[in-house]
Parts: C-alpha cells; structure tokens; sequence
C-alpha cells in the first residue's frame, strides 16, 4: 500500500517497488480516510509506505492511528520531512522503517526488501541513539497505547470540538465520548482536557516541541 497525497510521488513508488519486486500487487492511497477503507479491503496487507503530510492528518496521527488499528501490518513511512527527532518519534510510533523522499530508488528497494524480511531500516548516517528528551519519549509511549477511536477523540478535542460535536461525527453517544476523554486522560496522565490537547499538539507540530505537561 502507498499512501500519500501527490499521485506523482505515488507513481514514482509505485515504479520503485515493482523494479524490485515484479509480481508485487499495490494499491494507492491519497489520504488516510481512503487508506483506512482500503485496509479493510485487504486485510492481509504486507506493507504500507506512509506518508507522515496527508490531508486531515496531524504530524504523527496518521501513523499513530494505524499502529493501533492494525499491528500486525507493518508501516515504513517515507517522508519529506528529514529531521532526526521526526525519524525518532516515527519509529518510536512503531514505525518499522523511515525513508526520506530524497533517497535514491535503490536504497528505497534495499529499505523494502529489510522490512519484508521482518527488519527495521532507517538512513544509516542517522544515530537514533543520540540524547533524547526523556519526558516526551515516555510522552510517545504513554500515547501508543490509545485505541484507534481515542486517537480519533484527541484529534477531535486539538481541533477544538465539543462532545455533542464528536458524538456526531463518530456517531455514539455523548456518554461514549466522555469515556474515551477519560481513558485518554488517564493514558496520558494529565488532569484535564487542555493538557491532552497539548499532548496532541506535539503530534500536530510534527516536531514535538518540549512543553511542559505539569
């Protein structure tokens, strides 16, 4: 599966991967709704190249919501956006791999063909293991265990929503969406709905600026 908005670059994948694997069988996707929809289709999908920039995506929500809704389907995301701490928080996400738009055909192959085999890649001049912020990477892990449908609320509460306006959306009741806020909020161990959405706001930024959560 190829996700991304520019039907270019999806081209352009699309001629990447079938070089290197003739009888692959891929489908498209230009935005996460479509992407969504075509999971459930195809179930047993061995891979999707994501890309972290798509319409109704917040920075790190598209990825954090399929890591969630599907686990077993491994995820590389190949972006534009090259900067070490994206690469980290993508793979901190559950990304298997990280490719930027910039490498060439025949690393994007050698990137697929390490994943397939059950690896992780990422650009080997990146050091992952450079000083980290201890307190977002616990803020990473403490957002990779909402479900799929508490992504789709914080997402909703960053956006400004109301319950009554959620419940419509998701189409469930108020009291339901009251009991995914609270999960989210014991998940994230924050005290109210402003701090979650500054939890989301790190994912919007796309950078995760340090804010203080206290």
């Amino acid at each position: 599966m190829v996700a991304d908005d520019h039907p270019l670059f999806r081209g352009a994948l699309r001629s990447a991967i079938l070089g290197a694997f003739q009888d692959a069988e891929i489908s498209e996707a230009g935005s996460i709704e479509e992407l969504v929809i075509e999971l459930d289709r195809v179930p047993e999908m061995d891979l999707i190249l994501l890309d972290l920039s798509m319409p109704n995506v917040r920075g790190f929500s598209g990825l954090l919501l399929l890591r969630a809704q599907y686990p077993g389907i491994p995820v590389v995301v190949v972006s534009a956006h090259e900067e070490l701490n994206v690469v980290r928080r993508s793979m901190e996400f559950g990304a298997s791999g990280f490719i930027p738009k910039t490498t060439d055909v025949e690393k994007m192959r050698d990137a697929i063909r390490v994943v397939l085999e059950g690896g992780t890649w990422t650009p080997p001049d990146f050091d992952l293991k450079a000083v980290t912020d201890d307190d977002t990477s616990a803020l990473v892990r403490r957002l990779a265990t909402l479900t799929p449908q508490q992504v789709r609320v914080l997402m909703m509460l960053s956006g400004g929503l109301l319950n009554k306006q959620i419940a419509y959306e998701l189409n469930v009741s108020e009291a339901t969406v009251k009991a995914h806020v609270s999960a989210i909020l014991q998940k994230l161990g924050v005290d109210s709905r402003t701090q979650a959405v500054i939890a989301a706001s790190r994912i919007e930024a796309g950078q995760w600026a340090d804010i203080n959560m206290n």
